[in-house]
């Protein structure tokens, strides 16, 4: 089979695609035909080394196919099952090995394409309002880089809850995306923290560095910020003193992991999003295909915010 895997943490050009053996089924594994992988910031941790991974290492921690092979003990799947998974590196390959009790069903009315663009951002968006902070009617939020993939799940699901939207984004086009996933107002990074000064419940930040201090700025007291990730450059050490001098603030820094560890959480949170991309009420936008063999690309245009919505890679 052809992957992509990398030899050592750096740039782009670490990314290597190349022949490798077919994987095997072991025991409580199943091997993946991959139709799609979703690329992510979390692959570009994984190349870069802001996150350790043990080298060699293969990439991509996000995708969907069918079942090919099922090892033993493994009980639920079937050859020729429509699976989806998330958390599990190898992804960007013509097959994967996921641990079955990492897979989840996809059902029908969602496409692999779909499945393996909503996994990981849907389940981070789901855990974000439904868990790390429960959007409700009448909520104020927040959420940056609403053109980006994460960014248009969030502002579509917290309107489902029935929050007034504020975003950010950077570009006129970016703005009319964001407007029609549901946003009430859109701002620049400029000038957000200043004009939404202490009034907003919740800010979901997965822009780091560039953003960190204004999003405290436009909290209420004793409103909570949701730092999920850092594409701008992860937020240098604090004085914790700025939350109290701040309005007592709540900060935390969460990580989808955590949040479907338990096999139950994980298939309730897939079940969800799943059930409301087929019912219509969810909307994802997979604004670019790739050829696995061009995931350097990929990786490329994504740091560079050279895109919006979902990036996909196909074997």
């Amino acid at each position: 089979m052809r992957a992509v895997v990398i030899a050592a943490q750096g740039g782009p050009e670490v990314l290597e695609y190349a022949e490798h053996p077919d994987p095997v089924a072991g025991p409580g594994r199943v091997v993946v035909n991959v139709a799609a992988s979703g690329v992510n910031y979390v692959d570009i941790y994984h190349r870069s080394g802001v996150y350790a991974v043990q080298l060699p290492s293969p990439i991509g921690s996000e995708g969907a196919g069918t079942v090919a092979a099922v090892g033993p003990g493994v009980t639920g799947f079937a050859v020729g099952d429509a699976v989806g998974w998330v958390n599990v590196l190898g992804s960007y390959a013509e097959k994967a090995v996921v641990p079955a009790d990492r897979l989840v069903p996809i059902p029908a009315g969602v496409s692999a394409e779909l499945a393996a663009a909503a996994l990981l951002q849907g389940l981070t968006a789901h855990y974000l309002v439904r868990s790390t902070h429960e959007v409700k009617e009448g909520d104020r939020v927040l959420v940056h880089a609403g053109a980006g993939g994460m960014g248009l799940l969030l502002i579509q699901l917290s309107k489902m809850f029935g929050a007034t939207v504020h975003t950010t984004v950077s570009t006129e086009e970016k703005a009319k995306l964001a407007r029609a996933a549901g946003a009430d107002e859109v701002h620049s990074y400029e000038d957000f923290a200043q004009a939404l000064k202490d009034s907003v419940d919740v800010v979901y930040d997965g822009v780091g560095a560039t953003t960190f201090h204004g999003g405290l700025t436009a909290l209420r007291p004793r409103g909570l910020m949701a730092l999920y990730g850092a594409a701008s450059g992860p937020v240098p050490p604090q004085d914790l003193q700025i939350l109290n001098q701040s309005g007592s603030l709540f900060l935390t820094r969460p990580s989808l992991v955590h949040y479907v560890a338990d096999r139950d959480e994980l298939l309730w949170r897939a079940r969800e999003i799943f059930g409301w991309i087929a019912g219509g009420q969810l909307r994802i936008d997979v604004s670019h295909r790739y050829p696995l063999a061009e995931a350097r690309q990929a990786h490329e245009d994504l740091a560079a915010r050279r895109t919006t919505g979902k990036l996909l890679l196909i074997p």
